[in-house]
């Protein structure tokens, strides 16, 4: 593939707006992240069990779905700026109200997951569209490609952090410290630049939602790319996570390759973000489906007695693969959807992708169970290659854009 011979734009890092937007970003990514691992040192103390610490996480799932359609709504109908300040709010207010129900009550801890779920789902398309409202089209692959670094960053430092900061406190005071983090990601963003549909357009939630389900299907790039990344997620993501270790324990006998494939994984997608920031592919769509394609590398890794440091380099060349389409894929979606319906958009975009990991998760161990594990990876690595093919068959796919 060639580049396009525009010449780079300036550092999007110039733009106030922007890098306030990053900071908030960055900072609702570090609460995310580090729940989980919180709640594991939890576990740890004793504060809680991990019976428990399943049914926080589940719910928080539940809460960040639910959430999703409802914010892409919200944030289309209303000011940006203030879905992602209440979404963040509620997530501050929520989170520490865990640490509370700790030994005491797991409804409590449950109800309290549930919202601050909804609260990290509730900001993702609002941030999504905030992004085209304070970047200039010019500079919003390089702005994505910031706010997908940051994003990695903060899944790499979360648990050093997590675990330095467990050393001075308990798992209680890390809670209220998460909470305070999610208070920042409220108040540092900026605000946008478009205002709230007139009242007199306004339908109900339902039509509105409808209405940006047929924005989506205006666009044929955009649901064949949703389709292959939701299939790629729910078969490729599901059997990595729940094949891996047992690959890493039985083929290779030790835990260390677990750490170092999903280590891989990080850096190789804090390589694909470096040089998607800069690369501009003329077939930029058939680039992303490649790197989305490249999924397929690490079921057919784990299904063939490959040696350990190519199962590793399968997964790091999987991380470049995703940010190669991650990056593109949002901008082009920002570009390309029409403003006063992009969050709405972004929120079925997030629904299916992250709603159905659970589901392929779910269904993975009873489906090794039934088939076998190498008819599962088999099956996962062919359907991985296969879903991305597929949607650059697509015309517009070429170049995620109306015209082939």
């Amino acid at each position: 593939m060639t580049e396009n011979a525009t010449p780079a734009a300036p550092s999007v890092f110039r733009n106030v707006a922007f890098l306030r937007l990053w900071t908030g970003t960055t900072a609702s990514g570090l609460a995310m992240w580090a729940l989980p691992f919180v709640l594991g040192l939890a576990v740890l103390e004793r504060s809680i069990t991990a019976v428990e610490l399943g049914v926080v996480l589940a719910t928080r799932t539940a809460g960040f779905l639910a959430a999703v359609p409802v914010a892409g709504v919200l944030a289309d109908r209303h000011s940006r700026r203030g879905v992602v300040f209440w979404s963040c709010v509620t997530a501050a207010v929520a989170t520490p109200v865990i640490a509370v129900g700790m030994g005491r009550s797991l409804l409590l801890m449950a109800v309290a997951a549930t919202i601050v779920g909804a609260g990290q789902g509730a900001c993702r398309p609002a941030f999504q569209a905030l992004v085209a409202e304070v970047v200039p089209e010019s500079g919003r692959q390089q702005a994505n490609a910031a706010i997908t670094l940051a994003v990695r960053v903060m899944s790499l430092v979360a648990p050093s952090m997590t675990a330095l900061a467990s050393l001075l406190v308990d798992a209680r005071a890390l809670l209220a410290l998460t909470g305070v983090v999610w208070l920042s990601a409220a108040l540092v963003p900026p605000a946008g630049t478009a205002g709230p549909a007139p009242i007199s357009t306004r339908a109900g939630f339902v039509a509105d939602f409808v209405e940006g389900i047929r924005e989506a299907r205006r666009h044929p790039w955009f649901l064949a790319g949703l389709g292959a990344l939701t299939v790629v997620i729910a078969t490729g993501y599901s059997a990595s996570a729940v094949l891996l270790p047992v690959v890493s324990r039985d083929r290779y006998g030790a835990e260390a390759v677990l750490a170092a494939a999903t280590t891989a994984y990080t850096i190789g997608a804090l390589a694909g973000a470096a040089l998607i920031a800069r690369w501009r592919p003329r077939a930029a769509g058939w680039v992303a489906l490649a790197g989305l394609g490249c999924y397929g590398l690490i079921p057919l890794c784990l299904l063939l007695p490959v040696h350990p440091f190519v199962l590793i380099a399968a997964y790091a060349v999987t991380g470049i693969g995703i940010e190669l389409f991650n990056v593109p894929w949002f901008t082009a979606t920002q570009r390309e959807v029409e403003p006063g319906k992009l969050a709405r958009v972004s929120s079925l975009d997030f629904l299916l992708s992250y709603g159905l990991a659970p589901v392929g998760l779910a269904f993975i161990a009873p489906a090794v169970d039934q088939f076998g594990v190498s008819a599962v990876l088999g099956g996962c690595a062919v359907i991985c290659f296969a879903a991305p093919a597929a949607a650059a068959l697509v015309p517009s796919s070429r170049g995620f854009r109306a015209r082939a």
